[in-house]
């Protein structure tokens, strides 16, 4: 248990440090193309290079500033997308310690050159680009990673639960990267960077020194060797919706998974034993259940992304209750949507597990955020309050199938009965869904920039509303495959009542 908390913590550290870098330009945001009537004042008073003829920083506070930030937002999205096709499947054959540090430590020297160009008056967007296009890429290895180290160390059951809590590290680097730039902004906006470079770099030597990445290496046994024993003669799985099927005391199908836990020790953890082959781009593709949901999070995730990058800037430019936020406040309050994200990560894992209907739950959560949105759009300016009621009411609905589908449902997948003992597809499956998301991801905050400046943020938030409508009609399969299941589990359990009646006189 002790090794099993390890694992949850140093990965946790890990993760929430790529997402704190992430969040950090978002705050920079409002600096390098402030609103109308905003002096920049903090950023002219920390460094005599700043150019203040305009206000905030050349060559985004132009009249194409917003557009241009939204090409880098591209540009970053764009790159860790496609690398995470590409990261997913080399974590499968390398150590995943090696690959993690190898991760956090060039992600933190680009996030620390994207600040640089603050403290070397760097104005050439083509700089930007270098920064953000590499960022990208290397940020890539951190996903498909740390769901592989943390599906080698627990099996089914409560993972929906488990991996819901354990997901708030996305909520949780969210609001670090909004707080801790904030803090620091006041000394330049080069800092907003800097500072969460250097963490990942801290990060990287603690996961160095105490990452394990498998049980087997410190001499426990695989949590699948003991799940498939236990359920030997319960092998099944949903071949409609490629997640485990539910039956009264059944173990889903993870008799193969004996093989897959030793294979990943051997060859992700750098153990010994036998190596099993890696599974193909296409194999896992072909696994029953990836394709739906890695379409679901496309969109999904291109909602989530929005939030991520730009809400900061849209707080920062909406007057709430007849007053404006400036950038340190509007950053600081952006992060109860995150706040809300992790309650909403929490109860998604747990109604999985008690409904073994993952489908369902996500579909639910995607339908309910569209009117979320609505309302936070229509009536968030009232008040203040108003303002934070609605905006972590989305953060509960748009983030908890996010969560869902990027953690429990990706390792249920990448662990599926048709794998047939070769399950070194966590990664890869991981990789696969995760990556279709964040080419979601890719398109959302580049559109924010160019829909806000040309037609307003009300489109911004018609184009959310059909996207998370479209996320839960991807589920629609699934749902279904979910529905006929149940009811043929119910038909099953009302058929054996009348024989257990009449056997029950015969056994007294």
């Amino acid at each position: 248990e002790a090794c099993k908390a390890l694992t949850l913590l140093v990965t946790f550290l890990a993760y929430a440090s790529f997402h704190m870098s992430r969040k950090a330009p978002s705050v920079v945001k409002s600096v390098l193309c402030p609103s109308k009537g905003n002096s920049n004042a903090l950023a002219r008073r920390s460094h005599r290079l700043l150019r203040v003829n305009q206000g905030g920083w050349a060559p985004f506070n132009g009249k194409d500033g917003k557009t241009e930030l939204g090409n880098l937002d591209m540009a970053f999205l764009l790159t860790y997308a496609v690398g995470m096709f590409f990261t997913g499947h080399i974590a499968d054959h390398m150590n995943l310690r090696h690959f993690l540090v190898i991760g956090l430590v060039m992600s933190g020297l680009f996030t620390a050159l994207y600040g640089a160009a603050f403290f070397w008056d760097v104005h050439d967007v083509y700089y930007f680009l270098f920064v953000q296009v590499f960022g990208g890429l290397f940020q890539s290895m951190g996903w498909p990673a740390v769901v592989a180290v943390v599906g080698n160390w627990f099996a089914k059951g409560k993972r929906g639960l488990i991996m819901g809590i354990w997901n708030s590290h996305t909520s949780v680097g969210n609001i670090l990267g909004a707080t801790v730039p904030a803090a620091v902004l006041h000394f330049g906006w080069g800092w907003c960077m800097v500072v969460p470079g250097a963490v990942m770099g801290a990060i990287a030597i603690i996961v160095g020194l105490f990452l394990v990445v498998d049980p087997t290496e410190v001499g426990l046994p695989s949590p699948y060797k003991k799940e498939s024993e236990a359920g030997s003669s319960h092998i099944g799985g949903d071949n409609e919706t490629g997640l485990p099927r539910a039956s009264g005391d059944a173990v889903s199908a993870v008799t193969e998974r004996t093989a897959s836990s030793s294979s990943l020790a051997s060859s992700g953890s750098g153990g010994a034993g036998r190596k099993a082959d890696s599974v193909s781009f296409v194999r896992a593709l072909s696994i029953p259940g990836v394709a739906t949901f890695a379409c679901s999070l496309f969109f999904a995730k291109l909602v989530a992304y929005t939030f991520l990058y730009w809400l900061p800037f849209y707080v920062n430019n909406t007057v709430i209750g007849g007053k404006s936020i400036g950038p340190t406040e509007a950053a600081n309050l952006s992060t109860l949507f995150d706040v809300a994200g992790i309650l909403g990560g929490v109860v998604a894992g747990y109604l999985s597990d008690r409904t073994r209907a993952s489908g369902t739950i996500a579909t639910g959560f995607l339908m309910f955020a569209v009117p979320a949105l609505y309302m936070y759009q229509a009536w968030g300016h009232v008040n203040l309050i108003t303002n934070i009621i609605l905006m972590m009411l989305s953060g509960f609905f748009v983030n908890g199938p996010y969560a869902l589908i990027t953690t429990a449902v990706s390792a249920e997948l990448g662990t599926h009965e048709s794998l047939k003992g070769n399950a070194k597809a966590l990664a890869t499956v991981t990789a696969i869904i995760d990556g279709t998301g964040s080419l979601g991801a890719a398109v959302g905050p580049p559109l924010t920039g160019l829909i806000s400046s040309s037609y307003g943020w009300s489109k911004v938030f018609f184009m959310l509303y059909v996207a998370a409508g479209c996320a839960a009609l991807m589920l629609f399969p699934v749902v279904s495959a979910e529905y006929r299941r149940s009811r043929k589990k119910r038909e099953r359990n009302r058929d054996s009542q009348p024989e257990e009646s009449e056997d029950a006189p015969l056994l007294e």
